[in-house]
């Protein structure tokens, strides 16, 4: 029972770490988004439709003093339409470059706050990597302090010439200007940070990333579906391009109710009729050729985005992949030197105990020993860091 509460504890903890991460933009940025996702909605509602002519409607008032008798007046009211209900195909390729069209700005706009999260998920890996660096130069500066120290009692026995002494106080200050120099770092970074989120960077749990397949990165690649979307878009484009040029069936139809007209006599006519018809009609236009051409230049310009972004998404996620080989080799020698540091930790601890060494002499190797041990940790930073780049780019991968 103990096991299984602890296993649900971790799951629901797992859970709100993820919804954490995912809403980690501030109120407004996802508003914005909200907005932008609304919007290329309605546009392409709107783009869907567009086949369809506006009915007209029309009201008119005519007055005239032709007559001695009297100003006489007249009133008309219309309902007009005049509707395309054939286009070659047009239509219906309409209607689906602008699904393609829709989907193709979805997963841009997608791809833009995956973005926009993923800067804020790295800029908490280097909050933390700064501060591991901090702490890992605090050791240094120890060292160097303590080398000063050695350097100073061997110059003042005539041992060691001016020059030793000088480099390890100019190698001590250079290091505190870099441990200042990371304290700007931290505050650039957080602001860095408030400008994407609303919420305290110390709050925020990191993920902890794995790499994924590369078929898995390929197959939910954020950028390669935005530019199969793209290349979809530019087929039925160049579809609707070419019907334009085809013949159009119009549907016409007009309601009529107004006076009569004074000037003729009022036997045969009516005061509400109908006028309807339709029109076969086909554009002869000089450029016709040249606009098809472009849309097919377009379609053909897309396809070959799609492989060479195909190439591209294979070699980034091969890059990364051998960037982690590397990172996981430096962890593997700094922990080869923390074994080394450790066990001359205890050697020169204990001759220090027997007098036969200095404590500076172990304090340096215990400082050692951290910096390696710190090392390890930043190095895991740097991959995750890595892996961010592939996350980013598929979605609800975080």
């Amino acid at each position: 029972m103990k096991k299984l509460f602890l296993l649900c504890s971790l799951l629901v903890s797992s859970l709100i770490h993820a919804d954490e991460l995912g809403d980690i933009l501030s109120d407004n940025k996802e508003l914005l988004f909200d907005y932008q996702f609304q919007s290329n909605e309605l546009e392409s509602d709107m783009l869907s439709r567009s086949w369809l002519n506006p009915i007209r409607v029309q009201y008119s008032k005519d007055y005239s003093t032709q007559f001695t008798d009297a100003t006489r007046k007249t009133g008309r009211y219309s309902v007009i339409i005049d509707q395309p209900i054939f286009r070659s195909g047009g239509i219906y390729y309409g209607i689906k470059y602008s699904q393609a069209f829709r989907d193709a700005n979805n997963a841009e706009l997608t791809l833009q706050k995956r973005t926009m999260i993923g800067d804020a998920i790295s800029i908490l890996f280097n909050l933390k990597k700064t501060k591991f660096e901090q702490e890992k130069m605090k050791y240094q500066i120890k060292n160097d302090r303590i080398d000063i120290r050695q350097k100073r009692d061997s110059y003042e026995a005539g041992l060691l010439d001016s020059s030793f002494l000088d480099q390890a106080i100019l190698k001590k200050s250079q290091d505190e200007t870099t441990l200042l120099q990371m304290e700007l770092t931290l505050m650039e970074l957080k602001q860095r940070f408030s400008l994407l989120s609303e919420k305290d960077p110390k709050n925020l749990r990191l993920p902890a990333l794995k790499l994924m397949s590369k078929s898995k990165y390929s197959e939910e690649n954020l950028e390669l579906k935005r530019d199969r979307l793209r290349a979809e878009e530019s087929d039925y484009n160049e579809k609707v391009t070419w019907a334009k040029y085809l013949p159009t069936v119009s549907l016409q139809g007009q309601y009529t109710d107004g006076d009569l007209n004074p000037f003729f006599s009022t036997s045969g006519f009516e005061e509400k009729y109908y006028n309807y018809g339709f029109t076969v009609s086909m554009p002869l236009d000089i450029n016709s050729f040249s606009d098809i051409e472009a849309s097919k230049v377009e379609k053909l310009r897309a396809a070959v985005e799609v492989l060479d972004r195909k190439d591209s998404v294979d070699e980034e996620y091969d890059w990364i992949h051998n960037s982690l080989d590397i990172l996981d080799k430096k962890i593997n020698l700094a922990q080869k030197d923390e074994k080394v540091y450790k066990s001359l930790y205890r050697l020169t601890k204990n001759l220090a105990d027997a007098g036969e060494k200095t404590s500076f002499d172990a304090d340096i190797m215990h400082n050692s020993l951290q910096i390696r041990k710190i090392d390890q940790k930043i190095y895991q930073i740097d991959k995750q860091i890595q892996l961010l780049k592939l996350y980013v780019r598929v979605e609800n991968a975080i």
